[in-house]
């Protein structure tokens, strides 16, 4: 299971990735736009699934392209959607959209 949340500043997503380094904890961070179709249907399909009170879990943030541009050069993201997750110390990147669906459970 997943918990989605939506990061609105970039000094939020720095402090994640810093306590990220320390805590070695999973979690995942979505690069997205709302302008591009793909991003907005993956989006709405997230809030259908994981955006209620009793999701718990592995949390999913959600980066909004338009609200923090320069967030996407951490990773190095070129296109969008992008996933990338932590996983027991380890860093996965990935930007095919099969795939995002596949590890989001969608």
């Amino acid at each position: 299971m997943f918990s989605l949340k939506f990061i609105k500043n970039e000094n939020h997503l720095n402090k994640l990735l810093k306590s990220q380094k320390k805590n070695k904890q999973d979690m995942a961070i979505l690069f997205i736009s709302l302008w591009d179709e793909y991003s907005d249907n993956l989006v709405e399909k997230l809030k259908s699934k994981y955006l209620s009170s009793e999701s718990v879990g592995t949390p999913i943030y959600v980066v909004d392209s338009f609200l923090m541009p320069h967030a996407f050069v951490i990773f190095n993201t070129t296109k969008v959607p992008h996933l990338v997750r932590f996983k027991r110390g380890n860093i996965e990147s990935n930007d095919y959209l099969p795939n995002i669906y596949k590890e989001l459970g969608l």
